[in-house]
């Protein structure tokens, strides 16, 4: 009795990681198929097109932007860890890279393979999907945000960034464009996290120069609810 208890276990164990399997199969296709709906878009997009859109995009996030640093919710000096500003000096070294659906680096990015990238070139290893990063990393108000820290965006999670200081982020936003800064309120904020927050804040921080084009291109971030 107790080899047939057993055996049902494993087979109910098998057949539950199969489903799963498949789930993540389809959600995989979705996402696949939503990212070529969006790439064709833009490929059909004239010139003047793109440009009138990343001024739309400009403006909705200028009101935003206005509105959270009215808030004083950002104010004040903040320092990183010391591992915050290596996954921080890790993505500003990222600038100008093509996002890519799925893509780790080093040659492109998607939101959450840069994020990773960078904090496991601080020496800490976290999970590789926004959504995990969101469920699983301690998280931290906004009044409490500190540079290298996380932000992550939409209701399901789906788009995250590494926060730079001063209301920006450094993140890989959509298909077409490249990994640069962002206003922190450039897409709707879920809230943020802290891959480290058994890191004390250095009492003393430089940040990392970055390039004139550093904040060149559109800003929305790829929602893949």
């Amino acid at each position: 009795r107790r080899a047939d208890a057993l055996a049902g276990a494993s087979r109910e164990a098998l057949d539950q990681q199969r489903r799963l399997a498949a789930e993540q199969r389809t959600r995989r296709d979705e996402v696949r198929t939503r990212l070529k709906e969006v790439e064709k878009l833009l490929a059909g997009l004239s010139p003047t097109q793109l440009t009138r859109l990343t001024e739309l995009e400009r403006t909705q996030t200028a009101g935003a932007q206005r509105e959270l640093l009215g808030s004083g919710v950002l104010d004040g000096p903040r320092t990183p860890s010391r591992a915050g500003a290596e996954a921080l000096r890790f993505a500003v070294e990222q600038l100008g890279k093509p996002y890519e659906w799925g893509a780790e680096g080093p040659e492109a990015y998607d939101c959450s393979g840069l994020t990773q990238r960078a904090w496991a070139a601080a020496g800490r290893e976290i999970p590789r999907t926004s959504q995990e990063q969101w469920e699983t990393l301690p998280r931290v108000s906004l009044s409490e945000l500190r540079p290298g820290d996380l932000v992550v965006y939409f209701p399901g999670a789906t788009h995250v960034a590494v926060y730079l200081g001063e209301g920006l982020v450094v993140q890989a936003p959509r298909p077409g464009a490249k990994v640069k800064v962002s206003p922190v309120a450039a897409n709707p904020l879920l809230g943020a996290v802290r891959p480290d927050p058994d890191g004390t804040a250095l009492a003393s921080y430089a940040p990392p120069d970055l390039p004139e084009d550093a904040g060149d291109g559109g800003d929305e971030g790829f929602d893949r609810a």
